[in-house]
């Protein structure tokens, strides 16, 4: 007798926008479940805001607190800037990822649990006395307790995997249930699972089953009564990609090499979290990209300076404890005056400290991290596709100014995704650079001869005629020789300082959001972007007197920052940190800011900066 499928008709709710963490064990594939959720809400063509979180420990024993791992997405019908901040749907792989994300889902959001891994030895390792899905703990939020582990080894049976094989696809029937539930199309998932598994028949055919059987599980079980939908943003035109940071950081990288003519030369040591950056431009030999992955820190560095004095594009990459080791040569570039450029992918310090999680603390170091009178220039990214133009910025100024400049980014921005409206080639401005050529007329060459901007000549070795010398020791003005001589020394000091200074006049004027004058200005800097944007806009609309000046350029400072701040009655200056823009504020304007600030290793929320808004504009 033939029989035939009924469908559930379930009712679908209009949304202008959603945010949904996965969390579980670190092996449970939370990272992979939130990439997929990201990119195919970016081709759906909404805004995309994420924040991977990581286990600090490689191997933390598994169900326990230690070994979350998570996955945030935030997405919208229009521009957002954060990856969100109260949960509306927090899906839990076991008790540990409970216990440590359940403080971020709202009052009645979504909570899906796999209740098969809330057994006792699970709630043991989670620090649970009593079973939360039976003591009405969790009243207050829309529980839905799932046996994803029984449903999906029910899928994959007959497949020929060992128990341990069938459990890994538990993340696919997780996705598959939040795709249904936000409307989602499965295609994409289903041609990422045949690019990626295409070669192990059977693990790609588990996981489309596990896929679909948690989609079909949404769109059958009674239990989950309503489905959810979120139209696409109207952003500017263009073609678009979903980029993480660090991915975009290298791109911008190459881009700038191109643009110059130059090949690129990375020096770097792995280090969480800026090893994805020599990771992504080692798969880019092709465009004239040499990585070189260092024994230690300090080699990376004085290759990348060898690279320099050799005339290639030189780059080094590490975080907060690398670049204490590189501080040495760092300022070998600045006395030898080589353009390099320096990133640092902050995070929460010190020593060790937390290397998976996000902090911006690391201003200082940049700034006066070496012995002796160094300046360098600072710059920092706002956010994962700022990064790609923040590359090219870096190298500009290097090569302009002859001199190493910092690029910070930080854990949040690496790690971090959003749309990246794909930049046409030849609208890049290029970065015209000039090798003196050989000497004809017999004279010395002068490496220290200086340009309008105070910037000496890159002459590269081997030149016929420009045979010089340069190093560690003091040195004569324009001829480079040794130099003792005390008027010499402040002399030269001096025109290292004057040389970053002459930078805010090669750099655009600061903007400001909102009224040019008022009662609040709110000025952030690096990853805290998002939020601070965010928050003024909300403040702005509910009538407060704020504006809001982000600073991307923060040695030197924009040369038109002095006129901006004494315009409104009081500074806030949230940062993930104890307050050092703010200690800068504060000696170079003799501004009297008031600080936000917070090392948690997590970024700020919108909500969390708001409120200090409206504590200050009472």
């Amino acid at each position: 007798m033939a029989t035939t499928e009924t469908k559930i008709s379930k009712p679908k709710v209009q949304l202008d926008r959603v945010t949904v963490r996965f969390c579980g064990d670190s092996g449970d594939g939370m990272q992979l479940a939130g990439n997929q959720l990201t990119n195919t809400s970016a081709l759906m063509g909404n805004d995309v805001a994420t924040f991977p979180d990581f286990p600090a420990e490689i191997r933390a024993p598994r169900g326990t607190k230690a070994g979350v791992s998570g996955f945030q997405i935030h997405f919208a019908s229009q521009e957002i800037h954060t990856p969100g901040d109260d949960v509306d749907a927090l899906v839990a792989m076991n008790p540990a990822a409970l216990v440590t994300n359940i403080r971020d889902l709202r009052t009645n959001g979504i909570l899906v649990v796999d209740q098969d891994s809330f057994d006792k030895k699970g709630l043991g390792q989670a620090g649970y006395s009593s079973n939360p899905l039976e003591d009405n703990s969790l009243n207050g939020y829309q529980l839905h307790t799932i046996p994803i582990t029984q449903l999906t080894r029910n899928a994959v049976d007959g497949l020929g995997l060992s128990q341990k094989e069938s459990d890994r696809c538990r993340n696919f029937f997780a996705m598959g249930l939040i795709f249904w539930l936000y409307d989602r199309p499965l295609d994409p998932t289903l041609r990422y699972i045949d690019e990626k598994f295409g070669k192990r028949p059977q693990i790609a055919d588990a996981n489309r089953r596990a896929l679909k059987s948690g989609f079909h599980y949404g769109e059958t079980a009674e239990a989950v009564a309503t489905q959810f939908h979120v139209e696409p943003a109207r952003l500017e035109p263009g073609t678009y990609r979903n980029i993480m940071g660090n991915t975009a950081l290298a791109w911008g990288l190459i881009a700038a090499a191109h643009l110059s003519q130059k090949r690129l030369f990375l020096g770097a040591y792995p280090i969480t979290p800026a090893s994805d950056i020599l990771h992504e431009l080692s798969r880019h030999k092709r465009f004239n990209v040499l990585t070189f992955q260092a024994e230690d820190e300090i080699a990376a560095v004085t290759a990348t300076l060898g690279a320099a004095f050799a005339g290639e594009m030189a780059v080094t990459a590490s975080s907060g404890p690398g670049i204490a080791l590189k501080a040495e040569a760092i300022g070998l570039a600045v006395m030898t005056e080589l353009p390099m450029i320096v990133i640092d992918v902050q995070r929460g310090g010190p020593s060790t400290g937390l290397p998976t999680k996000t902090e911006q603390a690391d201003l200082l170091q940049a700034m006066f991290g070496r012995n002796g009178e160094c300046p360098a220039a600072v710059i920092a990214a706002r956010s994962p596709a700022d990064c790609f133009d923040v590359a090219q910025e870096a190298w500009r100024l290097a090569v302009r100014y002859m001199m190493p400049v910092f690029l910070l980014t930080d854990g949040y921005i690496a790690n971090g995704s959003e749309p990246w409206r794909i930049p046409d080639v030849d609208s890049l401005e290029k970065i015209p650079i000039e090798h003196p050529g050989a000497a004809e007329n017999g004279e010395p060459f002068l490496p220290y001869q200086r340009d309008e901007r105070l910037s000496r000549p890159w002459a590269l070795p081997g030149t016929p005629g420009l045979m010089h010398r340069i190093g560690g020791l003091e040195k004569q003005d324009i001829t480079g020789n040794v130099s003792y001589d005390p008027l010499n020394h402040q002399h030269m000091t001096d025109v290292r300082a004057q040389k970053v200074a002459n930078i805010a006049n090669d750099i655009p004027l600061q903007s400001v959001q909102g009224p040019e004058e008022g009662k609040l200005l709110v000025v952030s800097w690096g990853g805290t972007y998002g939020a601070c944007a965010t928050a003024v806009q909300r403040a702005q609309a509910a009538g407060k007197s704020v504006a809001h000046c982000h600073l991307r350029y923060l040695n030197p400072f924009p040369r038109n920052f002095a006129e901006i701040l004494p315009r409104f009655e009081k500074i806030l200056v949230p940062e993930l940190n104890m307050g050092q823009l703010r200690l800068l504020l504060r000696d170079r304007f003799l501004i009297d800011a008031v600080g936000l600030n917070k090392v948690q290793g997590r970024p700020f929320s919108v909500q969390e900066v708001l409120e200090k808004i409206e504590e200050i504009t009472e």
